[in-house]
């Protein structure tokens, strides 16, 4: 009796350190998640910023672009590690997003004032970044 009392313990003991394990592995990828998003944030606001003080005129090498290209290449990154690390449905918001601040900061701007052009693509990807994160 002693023998199945001590094996029923272990067992229990075991399974007790698993789901301590498994509550522990989960909340590391949600915290891994919420970095991931707050790091995307992160470099859409400077890319933002870099789109708001883009000159009418600017060359390579100048000093905005300077300012501009590390800024697009961060957001590019983080866009990929949503990608990868987050929930497939903030994917696509994400991806749609840093597409629009790509244009914003690049193109030629019509009549739109650059926050009109991204209010919308930006409360998307808040809006499933809430859902995505429990």
């Amino acid at each position: 009796m002693t023998y199945l009392t001590q094996r029923t313990t272990q067992r229990a003991a075991d399974r007790a350190e698993e789901r301590r394990r498994a509550a522990a592995r989960t909340e590391e990828r949600r915290a891994e998640q919420i970095r991931t998003v707050l790091e995307f944030i992160r470099y859409a606001l400077e890319a933002e910023g870099v789109a708001h003080a883009r000159p009418a005129r600017w060359e390579v090498g100048d000093d905005w672009y300077v300012t501009a290209r590390p800024a697009m290449d961060g957001l590019r990154i983080a866009e990929k590690s949503v990608e990868l690390l987050c929930a497939p449905g903030l994917h696509s918001p994400a991806t749609a997003y840093a597409r629009a601040l790509n244009q914003a900061v690049w193109q030629e701007r019509d009549e739109v004032t650059v926050a009109e052009q991204l209010e919308s693509f930006k409360a998307e990807f808040l809006n499933a970044a809430r859902r995505g994160l429990p």
